[in-house]
């Protein structure tokens, strides 16, 4: 099985990182696949294709469009037909005791006040508004992913921390023992090296099991099972630069998939307001009838069939104030809107700010957790040598190897801080 080895270097605007040593490098040795290899684009597109969560939206926004048809639904006229018996008990001068009328109807609204208009209009920003809400869902399930892919990329380079750590702990353990067996240390001192190895040891489960977690959480993300061997990391060779704030800003404000939503709804919501005013106008209506009789003997008409058509003109003068407050509904939920909307602007634009405050500690941190790196290699080469001379004691040597495996965690920590916070950034602006 081949490796490959991924080194963690920072932005190219910040101090370029010095060449990791050779523990660092063993830290992040990461499996490479073969044919079957995963990148992080991929799984995306895997847990956009197999989430349920988005076809539910799928569904809604094709109810959505079933809306825009029933709105675009008073635009054209209505066709009834209908066909009547009526039983009398008794005969009339004018109506048969037995007798049936067919009827066909064609009625068309000729106007309502735009009414009809304004409602289409409505039906189509609320299909715009659910477009917007299932492209921000498709956002979140890529961050989503990439945390989980990152979240894997960090448990396994911890665990390759762990496993060095013991690795070293388990050379210096034997040693002791050697040491003990000769008369040089004393057995308690001997004992120290097998407690911190022990302890190393438990780490080095725990962080194993934390891997397996993070791989089980990424296939449930993703919606299949996740082939670990298979992931490449390459997205993780260094950390971008990092971008301009302003720039990201406006496209934030113009694209994010949260304000598009309820711009949308604001436009609805006006066009509602529109629809509730048009009950003010007076309807006008054009209907043709045609009735078909069975003609009785006695019957006064003369023809067996009649041919009508009328113009309606309707107004209602007073409800008991309805549209009124109608009317005023539709204007305030307009109003609660632009109040959402103007919130959701300020919270998304200080989340941005902070985001980039996040990302610009992180870089420093990685340039900082690599120098740390080189000190505490640097102090273990130095406390091994006086510990084999008799100068330095047990704990001391304990102590430096303890360091050296903190510094490590350190610098995995910052990276993978520095990415979390890339992504989040980049779903800011709808660009995952």
């Amino acid at each position: 099985m081949k490796t490959v080895k991924a080194e963690l270097s920072s932005s190219p605007a910040q101090t370029k990182l010095m060449p990791l040593r050779y523990c660092l490098v063993l830290t992040f040795l990461l499996i490479a696949g073969s044919a079957g290899a995963a990148d992080l684009a991929e799984l995306q597109e895997k847990a956009l294709s197999n989430r349920e969560v988005v076809q539910a939206y799928i569904a809604d926004l094709e109810q959505s469009r079933r809306d825009v048809t029933l709105a675009r639904s008073g635009l054209y006229p209505s066709v009834d037909l209908s066909y009547t018996a009526n039983w009398l008990d008794e005969a009339t001068a004018i109506e048969d005791r037995e007798n049936q009328v067919a009827s066909g109807r064609i009625s068309w609204n000729i106007f309502a006040g735009f009414r009809d208009k304004y409602r289409i209009k409505s039906a189509k920003l609320l299909r715009q508004a659910e477009y917007h809400q299932l492209q921000g869902l498709k956002q979140d399930i890529k961050l989503a992913v990439a945390l989980r892919y990152l979240a894997i990329f960090e448990q396994r380079a911890n665990l390759r921390v762990a496993e060095d750590s013991v690795s070293t702990l388990r050379r210096l353990s034997e040693d002791a023992v050697n040491r003990y067996g000769v008369g040089l240390i004393r057995k308690s001192e001997m004992l120290k090296f097998q407690v911190d190895l022990d302890n190393a040891v438990i780490a080095e489960k725990k962080a194993r099991a934390e891997l397996a977690k993070s791989i089980a959480l990424l296939g449930r993300e993703v919606g299949v099972t996740v082939d670990a061997e298979g992931l490449t990391f390459e997205e993780f060779a260094e950390l971008p630069a990092v971008p301009a704030r302003e720039a990201y800003e406006n496209e934030m404000l113009a694209s994010r998939s949260e304000i598009r939503f309820l711009e949308e709804l604001v436009g609805a919501a006006a066009m509602q307001v529109k629809v509730e005013r048009a009950r003010y106008y007076p309807s006008v209506d054009l209907a043709g009838v045609y009735n078909k009789y069975d003609d009785p003997p006695n019957s006064f008409t003369t023809d067996d069939d009649e041919l009508r058509t009328q113009l309606t003109l309707s107004m209602n003068l007073f409800d008991g104030f309805a549209k009124k407050a109608r009317v005023g509904a539709a204007r305030l939920e307009k109003e609660s809107l632009h109040y959402d909307l103007a919130e959701t602007r300020r919270d998304l634009q200080v989340e941005l700010s902070n985001l980039f405050l996040d990302y610009l500690v992180s870089v420093d941190n990685v340039v900082v957790a690599d120098n740390g790196i080189d000190q505490a290699e640097e102090n273990l080469r130095a406390i091994r040598v006086a510990y084999e001379e008799g100068v330095a004691v047990e704990s001391e040597l304990l102590d430096a190897v303890a360091n050296l495996s903190r510094a490590k965690f350190n610098f995995v920590t910052a990276k993978s801080e520095g990415f979390a916070t890339h992504f989040r950034i980049i779903r800011m602006v709808e660009q995952l």
